[in-house]
């Protein structure tokens, strides 16, 4: 068997926006993520690929907390949010998941208007004084999320009544409205059409310029194309952690050469 040290090319430590030293999940019996040590930068795509059940949904999810509502969950060793650990008892996992916003692979819009399903986390989070601000807030995130000009003259119909790429594009608008510092994804394509899928990727581009947004993916091509970084996790390690080019073209490990020439998987 292959040592387990992973293989980590340098990373620009000024620029991080998420440090995990040490995590370890265990779903009961279950070990699911071993020894985890990452630096995830910000303004930044990051790519998390390896097979279904290597660990890198689970890992996704423990970014914003979402582990916590699973009962035979544990999380141990340390996740830090530009310095914070996010796992410190006085820490509010609501409030942490204004900062790092989650979209999920099956869009799941509110049963609310187009609106409501925006305005519903500045709404609980008391980010605004009034109407203005609120409409300001939808307007914006709207529009950063390239759906404005295709709902702006129906924001009272239902969120539920749109395409699947447009309902993606709407729960993304939600997630950006508490201007969250990190956005997570969770193979946020794998429902859509080729057209949507597009549409998605070219947002998760403009969107790095302003968070640091993760992508789980099983398209070895969608990392390529979206992301700088790509973190490829397999039997729960992370075994390799790099530039996106250099890690599909140039692997150091070689479970990570297995996996992209598709020899598993």
């Amino acid at each position: 068997m292959n040592d387990m040290r992973i293989v980590e090319r340098t990373v620009d430590t000024q620029n991080t926006k998420i440090t995990a030293r040490g995590v370890q999940v265990h779903y009961g019996t279950s070990h699911a993520i071993k020894d985890l040590n990452v630096d995830i930068l910000d303004k930044t795509v990051t790519a998390f690929i390896g097979p279904s059940g290597c660990g890198k949904s689970t890992f996704l999810r423990c970014l914003n907390r979402m582990n916590d509502t699973i009962a035979v969950c544990k999380v141990s060793g340390e996740i830090k949010l530009e310095g914070e650990d996010i796992y410190d008892a006085r820490v509010d996992p609501v409030q942490l998941r204004a900062k790092v916003g989650m979209v999920f692979q099956k869009p799941n819009p509110f049963p609310k208007s187009i609106y409501d399903n925006v305005a519903y986390g500045p709404k609980i989070h008391g980010l605004t004084r009034n109407k203005a601000e609120l409409d300001e807030i939808v307007e914006s995130s709207l529009k950063k999320a390239a759906i404005w000009n295709e709902v702006k003259d129906r924001l009272s119909a239902p969120g539920t009544g749109l395409s699947g790429g447009q309902q993606q594009r709407l729960c993304i608008a939600r997630a950006i409205a508490t201007s969250p510092e990190v956005l997570l994804m969770d193979e946020p394509c794998s429902a859509l059409d080729p057209i949507a899928t597009s549409q998605v990727e070219e947002l998760i581009d403009e969107l790095r310029s302003q968070f640091s947004v993760v992508i789980v993916t099983h398209s070895m091509q969608q990392a390529a194309r979206v992301s700088q970084k790509t973190a490829f996790f397999h039997l729960g390690h992370l075994v390799e952690y790099g530039e996106t080019g250099q890690i599909f073209t140039n692997p150091q490990d070689p479970r990570t050469e297995s996996y992209i020439s598709g020899r598993i998987g």
